[in-house]
């Protein structure tokens, strides 16, 4: 059974998802079954990467609410993630265009890394405030995530897997992706955004009798 995942490593409900997904499929009893891909998806995909931002006024802008607005948005959606057992610490998060970290991920698609590459995007952006879009620390992460650093450095030296994250984008387009995390379960059953473990649960469990 093929699970394919949109979701944006910038995205903090993406995180939550990820996290409650995976709890779901651990107590799967056919998870051994199941094949996970993650696609690329971009929230900002014109978004110009910024280490000097102040995080709270990124999200106040893109938003279009005040600094207190955004402030207490990060504290619902870190409260949030804490449920799930996952740090964030928003408020030095660094406003960064994810298309570079997106693409290192069709590379650890082809040494099955991805799931051990974006756990590591993810805590590296929301808990330990690192740049996604710095090639020294991508370069890092992806080690750290058991690929070859040399392997990375050739994708981002030039432009390999543009194509595959824009497909991704384009396919999410055209089956009416509107938000992520997207969840498509053998491209019957679809799971749109952060949703209870029970949902992804009982998701798991219907698309596997479909499959049969």
């Amino acid at each position: 059974m093929k699970i394919e995942i949109w979701s944006d490593i910038v995205c903090p409900f993406c995180y939550i998802g990820k996290r409650r997904f995976e709890k779901a499929l651990n107590n799967f009893a056919y998870k051994g079954e199941v094949s996970v891909i993650w696609k690329s998806y971009q929230l900002s995909p014109g978004l110009k990467t910024d280490p000097n931002k102040n995080p709270v006024a990124f999200l106040a802008e893109h938003k279009g609410i005040s600094m207190e607005e955004a402030q207490k948005l990060n504290d619902y959606v870190t409260q949030m993630a804490a449920g799930d057992g996952l740090i964030y610490n928003l408020n030095i998060a660094i406003a960064a265009n994810s298309l570079n970290a997106h693409r290192l991920l069709h590379l650890a698609k082809e040494y099955e890394a991805q799931s051990a590459l974006k756990e590591n995007l993810f805590a590296s952006y929301f808990t330990a405030g690192r740049n996604i879009d710095d090639v020294s620390a991508l370069l890092t992460i992806a080690e750290e995530s058991g690929l070859v650093k040399d392997n990375a450095e050739k994708v981002l030296s030039g432009n390999a897997y543009l194509a595959e994250v824009e497909r991704d984008i384009y396919e999410a387009h055209q089956i009416g992706v509107k938000g992520v995390p997207f969840f498509l379960f053998d491209g019957k059953y679809a799971v749109s955004g952060a949703q209870d473990v029970s949902v992804f649960t009982r998701t798991l469990e219907a698309a596997y009798a479909k499959s049969k």
